[in-house]
């Protein structure tokens, strides 16, 4: 299938000359181009539909990722296997990732969005499809092949928020579109925290049992299927004109004059980006844990009350989703990412301590609200960490640093994952949350050294400022006073 026709811009006309999707109004005037300057950055309408179906296919991916553990002691039950095991179906998408992200970040580098959309959605696909067939208590290798297959797809998704915002959307409202394509992921945890316990009761009978899982099944392999046809004839690669002048720089750049490898090197010796690798991993991985683990930690609180950890997994989720638009239209108003990315930080640990605190109270009502608190916070964080991470190693592949993101954030959640359950096992929840809040503490110390270099901000501010004659290499110019300044 060949990628959807790029839309031709138009500029404001009567009658049947203009376009349904016609480009609202020129960034760059008339009188720039005529003087000389590069072709007019626009914003399309068009953008919009693009970061809305790549939210609702990360959706779709990231529900599976919990619909196994909220439900953790359900599928031990069917599939006779030990809690661990199950935890697994959880945390092999933090292990897929690790190795995969490296090729696929290069593979969106060369290829663009819509070789890395058409992946996604068909590996989501054929995961949910496989676990179709997988409902049978002697089947758990066939279901943990779909989980793999759903994991795969997940690699090739959460590095492109950035990188869509980026290409598609102007300057005052890339964060705000960052978090909308974060929000999709979101909102699938959202979910599959929710519909679980409720579509698969914890009955005894083994037969009404697998007919429970079936339907579940059936729901998301249908979803997919629907996804994936959506973006075979409507995911476009990229609009025909760029929508800032950082980004019609970084068009400008030749292809043969990009290497990934050097990329990362550079992005190695960037001692802000490295302090957020790890300070943003350290508090992306305990959201790991915390998701994967919390069907075994309220249940040891509030013995047979599956359906109320799923909503209070709704919950940290819900909140988080409110506190990501609010973080991403705060940025675009105000650009103070290292201010806001500290103090949501500073919250995340606060959220935690008071989680840890009032979970043994016997009061179910306050572990909602205070769940609710943390995932304000901790949730609200993930949008941040990467728009901080772009700003912060502008001009590179907003992929790539997304990736570097993501990657810290896969390895931190499995050993946070695995060593929480064993400290839990051992010496009860309060002790496995307070593990985690040691390493927030230390991400917030992190956080609070990190220098803030605004290089995207500092690129569209000299091309703005560059006289109309001038202008055609004020984004060229821009990008090589950033590269100086890393030597």
């Amino acid at each position: 299938m060949n990628p959807a026709p790029e839309e031709e811009p138009t500029d404001k006309r009567s009658g049947s000359d203009q376009n349904h999707d016609a480009p609202e109004e020129p960034r760059a005037g008339a009188a720039g181009a005529a003087a000389g300057a590069p072709p007019p950055t626009r914003l399309y309408k068009r953008r919009w539909m693009i970061v809305l179906l790549f939210s609702s296919y990360s959706l779709c991916n990231s529900y599976q990722w919990i619909q196994y553990g909220i439900i953790n002691n359900i599928f031990m039950k069917f599939y006779g296997v030990e809690t661990f095991t199950i935890d697994w179906m959880s945390m092999i998408y933090m292990l897929t990732y690790i190795p995969l992200i490296f090729p696929v970040t290069w593979l969106l580098d060369r290829k663009g969005l819509r070789v890395i959309a058409l992946a996604a959605t068909a590996l989501n696909c054929a995961g949910t499809w496989i676990k179709v067939a997988s409902v049978r208590p002697d089947l758990f290798p066939v279901t943990f092949l779909g989980q793999f297959c759903s994991s795969l797809a997940q690699v090739f998704i959460l590095g492109m928020p950035a990188q869509t915002a980026s290409v598609w959307f102007g300057s005052e409202e890339v964060s705000t579109a960052c978090s909308i394509g974060v929000f999709g992921n979101q909102l699938g945890c959202a979910i599959g925290f929710l519909l679980p316990p409720i579509l698969v009761p914890n009955v005894d009978d083994m037969d009404e049992l697998a007919h429970h899982i079936r339907v579940m099944f059936y729901i998301t392999a249908g979803v997919a299927t629907f996804l994936f046809i959506l973006v075979v004839f409507v995911f476009q690669e990229r609009p025909e004109l760029p929508p800032t002048l950082a980004q019609a720089a970084a068009r400008s750049t030749p292809s043969e004059d990009y290497s990934y490898v050097a990329s990362i090197r550079r992005l190695m010796r960037n001692r802000p980006f490295v302090l957020l690798i790890i300070s943003y991993g350290l508090n992306v991985g305990c959201y790991y844990a915390v998701g994967t683990l919390l069907n075994r930690v309220i249940i040891h609180h509030y013995p047979n009350e599956e359906v109320n950890a799923g909503r209070i997994g709704l919950t940290i989720i819900i909140s988080g989703m409110v506190g990501s638009l609010i973080c991403g239209i705060w940025l675009d108003r105000t650009k103070t990412y290292k201010q806001t990315t500290l103090a949501v930080y500073l919250m995340s640990l606060v959220g935690m301590v008071v989680f840890t605190a009032t979970l043994d109270q016997g009061l179910l009502w306050v572990v909602f609200i205070t769940a609710g608190s943390l995932g304000f916070f901790m949730t609200g964080y993930l949008p941040l960490g990467f728009e901080f991470a772009v700003e912060l190693t502008y001009p590179e592949s907003e992929g790539t640093s997304s990736g570097l993101l993501n990657c810290s954030a896969q390895v931190f959640g499995i050993i946070f994952t695995i060593c929480q359950g064993k400290i839990i096992d051992g010496y009860g929840t309060r002790a496995g949350n307070i593990f985690l809040c040691v390493f927030l503490l230390i991400g917030t110390i992190m956080t609070g050294l990190i220098k803030s270099d605004l290089r995207r901000q500092k690129a569209n501010r000299i091309a703005k400022e560059e006289d109309p004659p001038t202008r055609q290499s004020g984004s060229l110019d821009a990008i090589s006073v950033i590269k100086e300044a890393e030597l």
